[in-house]
């Protein structure tokens, strides 16, 4: 059951082309408007996994405000990234790329990091959420057909847990909304505090 329709007017503004990030802030009922921008997302030397996913979901942030009105609305950046082994796994820059992370994401366990952040004027504040993720062993055949569907493109570790890569998970202890690009318990502690309202602050719809 719908509990409230979000007013018309955003009351946030998310600084990520992410449909998957827009789908869920729309599921919580959080009304925004997405800035289109630009950040250098390069890891910096002996920067630690969790270091540079905050540091990129504050980047991105600020370099949305930047873009806006002195006197904007609220900006909210995220960044998500999948850990294995010590190695930062992007997006597969072509086939063979994703192969690699296959590999190594085959049969063990993987983390994903997942970090949002919300700045408004002087004042910024981030939260992070870790997700262990335990990958079965993986085929040859199940490699060639999960590349063959186009889903893997454009996805940190290669794979979308909320499509096909969900048969590749055998199990997972944290937040499933972090590993799909936005985890909502810590952004919820985050809209709560720069008071943005979601649906349940409205409250239910009248009969």
């Amino acid at each position: 059951m719908s509990l409230s329709v979000p007013p018309a007017s955003p009351a946030l503004a998310l600084a990520s082309a992410s449909p998957r990030r827009s789908e869920l802030l729309r599921q919580i009922g959080v009304s925004f408007s997405v800035i289109e921008h630009q950040v250098d997302e390069a890891i910096r030397p002996a920067e630690l996994p969790q270091d540079y996913v905050q540091r990129l979901a504050l980047e991105k942030a600020r370099s949305a405000q930047a873009l806006l009105p002195r006197s904007a609305l609220p900006v909210l950046g995220a960044d998500t990234i999948v850990v294995c082994a010590g190695q930062i796994l992007g997006k597969p820059g072509d086939r063979e790329d994703a192969m690699r992370m296959w590999r190594l994401l085959s049969d063990t366990e993987h983390q994903v990091y997942s970090a949002v952040a919300i700045c408004q004027g002087e004042r910024s504040e981030g939260r992070m959420s870790c997700t262990q993720v335990r990958f079965r062993a993986l085929s040859a055949q199940d490699c060639e057909r999960y590349w063959a569907s186009g889903e893997p493109a454009g996805k940190a570790g290669a794979y979308a847990i909320q499509g096909l890569g969900a048969l590749f998970v055998q199990s997972m202890v944290g937040s499933y909304t972090g590993v799909v690009g936005l985890p909502l318990f810590e952004t919820a502690q985050l809209l709560a505090a720069f008071g943005v309202p979601t649906a349940l602050d409205a409250g239910p719809r009248s009969p």
